[in-house]
């Protein structure tokens, strides 16, 4: 678990230095799998209507409800493997 918090926590650094922007779509999974991994399932007031990339962001980590926190991590870290090449 620890080698596995680590390799999490160097592809968050990871993801920040891609040599091209992912789209949005693989952001939002990004998103919802680090949110998912670090915090488990979502919690809190979904925002509110007009704050939409504030939704998007919280349905992309609420779609993850269920996944462990281990295997969000595991998914976190192999996405950014693949998309660094």
């Amino acid at each position: 678990m620890a080698d596995l918090k680590a390799q999490f926590q160097k592809a968050a650094q990871e993801v920040m230095s891609l040599a091209d922007r992912p789209d949005n779509d693989t952001m939002l999974r990004l998103y919802g799998l680090y949110k998912q991994g670090s915090e488990g399932d979502a919690s809190g007031p979904k925002p509110g209507f007009f704050d939409f990339v504030g939704t998007a962001k919280y349905e992309a980590w609420e779609k993850l409800a269920g996944t462990t926190p281990e295997d969000a991590m595991k998914k976190y870290v192999d996405l950014v493997k693949k998309l660094r090449g």
